[in-house]
């Protein structure tokens, strides 16, 4: 699948910068940048998954801690 992918110049100076210092084309620093920034949500979201449960879990602690 494809699509067009419109830049302003600065993005434009930005991806050719990246592209010529990694020696890779444009296209892929696009590609690598996006599946980078899923994979970091990714994370994220399971890091808020696992602190929501954890603050839950000892709240009673964290509460007579910060009095």
């Amino acid at each position: 699948m494809s699509f067009t992918l419109r830049t302003d110049p600065e993005l434009d100076q930005a991806l050719v910068t990246l592209a010529t210092a990694s020696r890779l084309s444009k296209q892929e620093v696009v590609r690598v940048a996006v599946l980078e920034k899923l994979e970091r949500e990714s994370r994220r979201a399971e890091f808020d998954v696992h602190m929501e449960a954890n603050v839950t879990r000892w709240k009673d602690v964290l509460d007579r801690l910060s009095k």
